[in-house]
């Protein structure tokens, strides 16, 4: 969620549900904004007119999992088409411009609930979908400096220990992704990468590109290359897909949205997903409302099945500066048509940031500060992380500053995205065990509205993350050294990358660290050698891998029979014609 844009759309009170839009008051304007087995693919339309009709609405209809051909059908019979369907969660989505759709659907036998995701139209565009624009790119020139927010959270000296491993998806679903940014391709996965905006899967090229700018902010602070140039991730070696569930003109994330994106999630092995939005219309979702209760089930049962595949949701606590725990007012709902002023109860969510499972993350200001627009609250907010005035990639090759609960909870998923890289296996729940355990404790200040002690409270919950931590190292302590310089690896060729090590005495460690980042695909071809000052070599990677891309690993080595000073070089020699890449930069920690 974004409190303040640089050269955006979108501003104080606009419409769409970005958590990384302007902070509003709570009683003010509205809030602007390998893969698993058991696939659970989205049907095509059974019966879906090829023509929008004015007055048309969508519609979740909740059914037990499994084979939904009759209740299909009963939707065809009652003045409704399948818009697509999620047989394993039990889930269809229905459009009808028929009044008494929902009612008549409510008393089909098999169905558990119906409700209206908006209280607009659909859009014309849900049916033949226009793609986004892809923006001419700029270039940045060289410069990479470490931001204060990357240092804050440690993320600098964890990257001495791992930068991420390329085995590790992060789904970014927003208002899409910039997939050309020159800080992005390096690292960007268009093979996992869709459009979900109207709730269903749209696969066509460029269709996940971004209508908006918020998304590729947010990946940039995920997973910008470390390339020497413009910023870095805090995960710089994973890879990034993005899952637009916003759509175009107003980036509204309605319900049906987020469920494609979190089916699609669980489907393509997403380890993280960053989600910096609530879903629209709703501000908050009532189970007392019914068209709101199918919402909240809905949702629920597609983050469920995403996280049952292995995939963990991380989302933003919001920019109300509203305390979640405490609910009275909502005077935001509904975005998309007239907001009214309703009295709701903590019985009422905020989707998805406060489903079971979710980790949900608050904002900090100037070091370990609560940011002023950051929403709070005992029992809801896990963790902390930098989320004011932060520094990322715009559409175009460009950067610029953002603030928000939005700009906080990348930073949350690219320590998660360590985690995972460093633990191969882990399971969402162990992650969201050590992103608690590894934060640091941020005592209240001296704010009546802050609750609880250092180690959980109602501002920071267990705390502001903390990368080095959440990667199970310390510091490295001997010296560091690295070359960023791109080294072209073409086919059936050998190339080498030189560092000059000096000032360090005596003879190499045993346990002298090798960062390894080269982008290439089918590594399989490969095989990679450290070759020490006097020509000794030491294979760290021999043709093994296959078809998978990149490698970006940290390797220990036994080289406490070498000096240390003088010049190392990192070999790599491709064995395969087909495939080519670069040496994109590599380190030595002494």
């Amino acid at each position: 969620m974004l409190a303040a844009t640089l050269g955006a759309a979108l501003a104080f009170g606009a419409p769409a549900a970005l958590a990384g839009t302007a902070p509003v008051s709570p009683s003010g304007a509205p809030a602007p904004v390998a893969k698993a087995p058991a696939r659970a693919k989205a049907a095509a339309p059974s019966s879906q007119s090829a023509t929008w009709v004015a007055g048309t609405r969508a519609y979740l209809v909740i059914t037990a999992p499994g084979d939904s051909s009759a209740v299909r059908s009963a939707i065809a019979a009652n003045g409704g088409t399948v818009f697509s369907n999620y047989d394993a969660i039990g889930v269809i989505v229905a459009h009808s411009a028929s009044s008494t759709f929902a009612t008549t659907m409510r008393g089909v036998s098999g169905v558990q609930k119906v409700g209206a995701t908006r209280t607009s139209d659909v859009p014309a565009d849900a049916y033949n979908p226009a793609l986004p624009a892809n923006p001419a790119q700029s270039s940045t020139p060289a410069g990479e400096p470490v931001r204060a927010d990357m240092s804050q959270i440690k993320a600098d000296q964890a990257w001495a220990v791992t930068t991420g491993s390329a085995s590790v998806k992060v789904g970014v679903l927003d208002t899409g992704v910039d997939d050309q940014h020159q800080d992005l391709a390096p690292n960007f996965n268009a093979a996992d990468s869709v459009s979900c905006a109207y709730g269903k899967a749209d696969t066509r090229t460029g269709a996940w590109r971004d209508v908006d700018t918020h998304g590729t902010h947010v990946a940039g602070t995920i997973a910008a290359a470390k390339n020497g140039k413009g910023v870095v991730g805090v995960a710089p070696g994973v890879k990034i897909s993005a899952v637009r569930v916003a759509e175009p003109g107003n980036s509204f994330f309605f319900a049906e949205n987020t469920i494609c994106g979190f089916v699609w999630a669980g489907d393509h092995g997403f380890k993280v997903t960053n989600n910096s939005y609530y879903t629209d219309p709703w501000q908050f979702n009532c189970p007392d409302n019914i068209d709101q209760a199918a919402i909240i089930e809905g949702v629920k049962r597609a983050q469920e099945y995403a996280e049952s595949k292995g995939s963990l949701q991380i989302a933003a606590a919001g920019n109300e500066n509203y305390d979640l725990a405490h609910k009275t007012t909502d005077t935001a709902s509904p975005n998309d048509s007239t907001p009214v002023t309703r009295t709701i109860t903590n019985a009422c969510l905020d989707i998805p940031t406060e489903l079971p499972g979710v980790v949900t993350v608050a904002a900090n200001g100037t070091g370990t500060t609560k940011a002023s627009f950051s929403n709070f609250g005992s029992g809801v907010i896990d963790v902390a992380a930098p989320g004011s005035d932060v520094y990322s990639t715009l559409p175009g090759g460009t950067y610029g500053t953002k603030s928000g609960t939005s700009m906080a909870t990348p930073h949350v998923v690219g320590v998660a995205a360590l985690i995972a890289s460093a633990n191969p296996g882990i399971t969402p729940a162990q992650i969201r065990d050590k992103l608690a355990t590894q934060a640091n404790d941020i005592a209240c200040p001296s704010d009546g509205r802050c609750t609880g002690t250092a180690a959980n409270n109602s501002f920071f919950g267990e705390g502001q993350v903390d990368a080095l931590k959440a990667v199970g190292s310390t510091p490295p302590s001997g010296k560091y050294f690295e070359n960023l310089g791109d080294v072209a690896i073409g086919d059936n060729t050998t190339v080498e990358s030189p560092i000059t090590v000096s000032g360090v005495s005596g003879n190499a460690p045993a346990t002298l660290k090798v960062g390894v980042d080269i982008k290439h695909t089918y590594i399989g071809d490969l095989k990679v050698d450290l070759v020490a000052p006097d020509g000794t070599v030491y294979t760290v990677h021999n043709r093994t891998g296959g078809g998978t891309d990149n490698i970006a690993q940290t390797y220990t080595v036994n080289a406490s029979s070498e000096v240390a000073n003088g010049t190392w070089k990192l070999r790599v020699n491709d064995n395969a014609g087909g495939d080519t890449g670069k040496i994109d930069a590599w380190n030595l920690t002494f």
